[in-house]
């Protein structure tokens, strides 16, 4: 019975079998009392993680290093963004989660097959934590290492470097898996060419742990708002994907734009060790498999780490 999802006046019918008399009250009250709920599944387990002995005391140790460079960039007035690639979303008549105002339901597919999709929309966003500015790069083809430093360097471009114009140095808050992986070569080398060789830019760059990405601000900050948004609406064109996204807001002053990114990608590229012994990356003491920085051909000031 441990493990059913059975209601508790089935339980009551199974005790009664049993020539145990006892009501569906007394059966969820005692259950109660045995530390008995029910409960949804959680979602912690990363994808190809096996967690180490000390895992939760690295856990720790790294959300204590984030929150220390993240105040040393802000009282630096250095830029510091939370990047995070959402869900892909299928554009076409499909239906969405939620519901909105409206005198009649809007019509959509009975079915979701990809192959009734118009298109796939992979939304890039990059949350500047210091401005409350969020930027979706929303790329047509695939999320992957190279993808996400060009919409990097789309955000950086169009608008860190106007919010930013004297940052020599930038933060970077990610996820541990995805394009922009802890452990991709080609993340490392593109942040090394696009930000770092063509910007001037040292870009210190700090992983959450294995299941730990509802901490990242561009999560909680800025695709939940977006998701809140566009909830209940089909995702018909990639205009309405752009228009939902760009139309967020919040009481707080969160302000967002969007960018249709159509460049083609394709997966399983690879960087030699000898193209990894070229790049200035220089990984940190402490975790350094979370933690790193990668500098700039030239010698400038930078902020410590």
């Amino acid at each position: 019975m441990r493990w059913t999802r059975k209601t508790t006046a089935k339980i009551a019918d199974e005790l009664g079998r049993l020539g145990i008399e006892v009501s569906a009250r007394t059966v969820a009250r005692l259950l109660a009392k045995m530390g008995f709920s029910l409960k949804t599944a959680r979602k912690n387990i990363a994808s190809g993680f096996t967690p180490k002995p000390d895992h939760r005391a690295r856990r720790e140790k790294q959300f204590l290093k984030i929150s220390r460079v993240r105040k040393g960039f802000v009282r630096a007035g250095l830029p510091v963004v939370g990047i995070d690639c959402k869900k892909k979303e299928m554009v076409g008549r499909f239906k969405n989660p939620g519901s909105l105002w409206c005198r009649q339901p809007k019509a959509v597919n009975d079915h979701d097959f990809r192959s009734d999709a118009s298109g796939m929309a992979v939304p890039y966003g990059i949350y500047d934590v210091r401005k409350n500015r969020g930027t979706v790069v929303a790329g047509t083809s695939r999320e992957t290492p190279a993808f996400a430093a060009d919409a990097l360097e789309r955000w950086w471009v169009a608008e860190g470097h106007p919010q930013y114009p004297r940052a020599k140095a930038l933060l970077l808050l990610a996820d541990c898996g995805g394009g922009n992986s802890a452990r991709a070569r080609v993340w490392k080398r593109d942040l090394q060419r696009k930000l770092a060789d063509r910007h001037g830019l040292t870009v210190v760059v700090c992983h959450y742990p294995p299941g730990a990405s509802k901490w990242n601000p561009a999560e909680h900050r800025l695709f939940s708002e977006i998701s809140k948004n566009w909830a209940g609406v089909p995702l018909e064109s990639y205009e309405t994907v752009l228009n939902y996204i760009q139309t967020t807001t919040t009481a707080q002053g969160l302000t967002v734009q969007a960018i249709l990114h159509a460049q083609k990608y394709e997966t399983g590229e690879r960087v030699t060790d000898a193209e990894m012994q070229k790049l200035r990356c220089r990984k940190h003491q402490l975790l350094p498999e979370w933690n790193y920085t990668i500098k700039p051909p030239h010698k400038m000031k930078r902020p410590r780490v």
